[in-house]
């Protein structure tokens, strides 16, 4: 089985220099000189060694994407269409970079600082974390982390977060413009500090705005899965006070769609619809659904580069990026 060594000879050069090549640590190599070494890489069938570089780091080349699953969500991770869109963007661009990706879900910080050190991670993107013990262990683990849909104060932390109280305001703004006044808001359980209360805030902002009070009795909250969804639209089904409909993710709110039919309801005829996400999901549903855009591809590309960064011990321009979000206007949705 051929070597770096082997590679190195052939080249003509150091076994540091084919490593960085392989590695794609090329700012101090030769263009002429990388395409020579890939030749020989490619013509031998060289396989980079895991086990090797894990030692020789204390890491290896894997990025862990954790969920920490909650008493709130004890769902599938990939599941959701967003989250499966993230992390394809995540493996793309750690694939270029000579890495490789790994998918878990976590129910407390031991099982992550076993998962850790069992697979010497080099590094951790974590989804929907809060600002407690769980995120205070995971910051002294000693692995480089981004958080992504994070409300965590720490200007030391690398973090992709999104306009989450301007999407709930601008869905809810839609539907109080086409005349609708009772308004459901549909999500998981909304938790102090979380992605949910955030909509929740941009939701009860639109209403204040139309002059339309509060009413915590048209706040539902429902494991965002399709069966679960469909259970909800059923129930909301059989509230024909409730004319408009803002699903805080594209899942339930197709989900809900589905129920909604299957109880004889048509949207938009007999109720509106606005999810939040635009996946793949807003062009399947009949009618199409109107929902607020988020760009989960440009969201996976940035928390890969801070990984990165991080890993190349570099400092980032920017640590806290926030994404904006638009809403995008279907058939879901119609004037009362």
């Amino acid at each position: 089985m051929v070597t770096l060594k082997d590679i190195a000879a052939e080249a003509g050069v150091s076994i540091t220099t084919v490593s960085n090549v392989v590695h794609h640590r090329r700012s101090r190599v030769s263009p002429e000189l990388v395409k020579r070494i890939w030749e020989i890489i490619e013509r031998e069938h060289y396989v980079p060694s895991m086990s090797a570089r894990s030692l020789a780091n204390e890491r290896s080349a894997i990025i862990g994407v954790i969920t920490h699953l909650t008493p709130q969500n004890t769902g599938s991770t990939m599941g959701d269409p967003f989250l499966s869109a993230f992390v394809e963007s995540i493996e793309k661009r750690t694939r270029e970079e000579g890495y490789y990706v790994m998918v878990r879900a976590v129910e407390d910080f031991g099982a992550l600082m076993a998962l850790s050190h069992s697979w010497r991670l080099a590094g951790l993107v974590l989804t929907g974390m809060f600002q407690d013990e769980f995120f205070t262990a995971t910051k002294n683990l000693g692995v480089p982390f981004v958080l992504i849909d994070s409300y965590v104060d720490d200007a030391d932390v690398y973090s992709v977060g999104l306009e989450d109280e301007q999407g709930g305001y601008l869905a809810t703004k839609h539907l109080l413009e086409n005349g609708h006044r009772a308004i459901a808001f549909t999500s998981p359980s909304v938790r102090p500090g979380g992605v949910i209360e955030k909509r929740l805030q941009g939701y009860r902002r639109a209403l204040a705005e139309f002059g339309v009070a509060f009413d915590p009795a048209l706040v539902f909250t429902q494991e965002i899965t399709v069966e679960e969804g469909k259970k909800l639209g059923r129930r909301l089904a059989g509230l024909p006070g409730i004319t408009g409909i803002f699903a805080s993710a594209d899942l339930l709110a197709a989900g809900i769609m589905a129920g909604l039919s299957e109880a004889g309801v048509q949207v938009p005829r007999d109720k509106s619809v606005v999810g939040f996400d635009d996946n793949y999901l807003a062009l399947l549903t009949v009618p199409n659904l109107t929902t607020v855009h988020q760009d989960a591809d440009r969201k996976g590309i940035l928390a890969t580069d801070m990984i990165l960064s991080q890993l190349r011990h570099e400092e980032a321009v920017q640590k806290q990026i926030i994404l904006p979000v638009r809403l995008v206007e279907r058939g879901s949705v119609r004037r009362v």
